[in-house]
C-alpha cells in the first residue's frame, strides 16, 4: 500500500469522510498538539471545529486550560457576558489566552450563539495547576455556597482552614515536598470536608437547577483533586511525580467525561494527555509513567472516544530525516493531510524515530501507530512561541 492511499486533504469532506470511518460516532474527539503555539495548527483546529459545528452537529469545544477559568470563556461565549479582551485575559492558563488562534475561536463561538438558539459550549478541562498547584478555596467555598444545611462546617472555619492562598500557591513546592502544606492538619482537615460537601452535593441534588448541579459537580471534582494533588506535593517518594502525573490526567479525564455528557465535543490539547499509550518521560535517574485522560477517558467511553494526534514535517530549520514517520509523510502532495493512522501503520516498515532539536516538539512514536484514529500533518509549521 502507498502512504498516499492512507492519506486526503485536510479540509470538511476529508474530516467527515475520517467520522465515518469510525466504529462509532464519538462523543469526544480528541485533536492533539505535537506543540503548543504552532499558528497554523490553531488555524486549522478553528476550521475543523466550525466544520463539525455545521454539519457534524458538535456543539462543544474543550481545551487544555484551566477547568475554573474556563467558565468565564464559557459565560462570555453563552451570554455575552464581559469583553472579549477581559475574557483572553481572564479565561485562560498556560498563556493560552495569548494565542491568535484561541481569541479568534472564541470570537467565533459568540458570533455564532448570538445567531442560533442551540449554544455552543466552551470548557476548560485541566486542574487549576502547572507543576505546582493553587489553592482549594474557590473550588470549596463555591460548592459551598450552592448547598444547604446541614454543613459540615461554618464559612469562619473554612475560611480559618485554608489560610492564605499563597502558601498553597507556592512554586517552590514542585522541587521541593517540605515546602507543601498538603499533609499538614488543615489540609487533612479540608480533605474531609471536601468529602463531606461532594457526598451532600448528592443528597441535594434534586433541589438544584441542572446548571447548579453542573457547577457543583465541577467545583466537587476540583476541591477534591486539587487537596489530593497537594497531598502528593508534599511526598518525598520517588514515586512522588508519577503519581502527580497521574494524578492531574485523572482530573483532566473526569473533566473530559462530564464535557462528554453535552455531547460532541471537540478536544485540544497536546498530543501527549490525549494518546491511549501510556507515557513515559526520563526524569533525573527515573523514567516517571502515567496513563494520560484521552487513555483514562477512553476506558469509560470506548469507542465514543477518537484521536486524531498532529505531527509537522518542517519546523524552521528543524527538517525530519526521510526515514521517519514525518519524513515519510512530508512526501504527500498536500500542505495539511488527515491520514488513516491504522491503515499507515500497515503500509510502512520499520520507521525510524524522529530525534526533534525542539524540546517541546513531541515525534510520532512509530511504534504506537496502531494506537491512533488519526494523523493531522502540515508538512511545515511556523512556531509563534518559543518554552523554556
Amino acid at each position: 500500500m502507498d502512504i498516499k492511499d492512507t492519506a486526503r486533504p485536510l479540509d470538511g469532506v476529508g474530516v467527515s469522510a475520517f467520522l465515518r470511518s469510525l466504529p462509532a460516532t464519538p462523543l469526544l474527539l480528541g485533536l492533539g498538539e505535537a506543540r503548543h503555539f504552532v499558528g497554523e495548527l490553531g488555524e486549522l483546529r478553528n476550521e475543523v471545529f466550525r466544520h463539525l459545528v455545521e454539519n457534524e452537529g458538535y456543539r462543544s469545544f474543550a481545551i487544555e486550560s484551566d477547568c475554573l477559568m474556563g467558565l468565564v470563556v464559557d459565560d462570555y461565549v453563552t451570554t455575552g457576558a464581559g469583553t472579549l479582551d477581559d475574557v483572553m485575559e481572564r479565561g485562560f492558563s498556560h498563556d493560552f489566552g495569548t494565542f491568535p488562534a484561541n481569541r479568534e475561536l472564541v470570537r467565533w463561538m459568540r458570533a455564532y450563539n448570538e445567531e442560533h438558539d442551540e449554544k455552543l459550549r466552551f470548557f476548560g478541562f485541566d486542574g487549576p495547576l502547572e507543576y505546582w498547584a493553587a489553592s482549594p478555596r474557590q473550588a470549596l467555598t463555591a460548592l459551598y455556597a450552592l448547598l444547604d444545611d446541614p454543613l459540615p462546617c461554618t464559612t469562619e472555619t473554612l475560611d480559618a482552614l485554608l489560610g492564605p492562598d499563597d502558601r498553597w500557591s507556592n512554586e517552590a513546592t514542585a522541587m521541593d515536598p517540605s515546602q507543601s502544606i498538603g499533609q499538614s492538619a488543615d489540609a487533612q482537615r479540608l480533605r474531609l470536608i471536601a468529602d463531606d460537601l461532594v457526598a451532600l452535593l448528592d443528597t441535594q441534588a434534586p433541589r438544584l437547577s441542572a446548571e447548579d448541579r453542573e457547577l457543583a459537580a465541577l467545583y466537587g471534582r476540583t476541591a477534591v483533586g486539587l487537596l489530593r494533588y497537594h497531598y502528593w506535593m508534599a511526598d518525598a517518594s520517588p514515586a512522588r511525580w508519577s503519581r502527580l502525573s497521574a494524578l492531574r490526567e485523572a482530573m483532566m479525564a473526569a473533566n473530559l467525561r462530564a464535557v462528554a455528557e453535552q455531547g460532541p465535543a471537540l478536544v485540544f490539547a497536546s498530543n501527549l494527555h490525549l494518546q491511549r499509550n501510556k507515557s513515559l518521560m526520563p526524569f533525573g535517574d527515573q523514567t516517571l509513567e502515567w496513563w494520560g485522560a484521552g487513555a483514562i477517558a477512553e476506558t469509560h467511553l470506548g469507542d465514543r472516544y477518537a484521536f486524531l494526534a498532529s505531527a509537522f514535517g518542517t519546523v524552521g530549520d528543524d527538517i525530519p530525516s526521510p526515514d521517519t514517520v514525518e519524513g515519510l509523510l512530508s512526501t504527500l502532495p498536500w500542505d495539511h493531510s488527515l491520514i488513516d493512522a491504522r491503515h499507515l501503520a500497515k503500509a510502512i516498515t520499520k520507521p525510524a524515530p524522529r530525534t526533534s532539536s525542539d524540546f517541546a516538539y513531541f515525534p510520532l512514536d512509530p511504534a504506537q501507530l496502531d494506537m491512533i484514529d488519526g494523523i493531522v500533518f502540515l508538512k511545515q509549521a511556523v512556531r509563534l512561541k518559543k518554552l523554556g
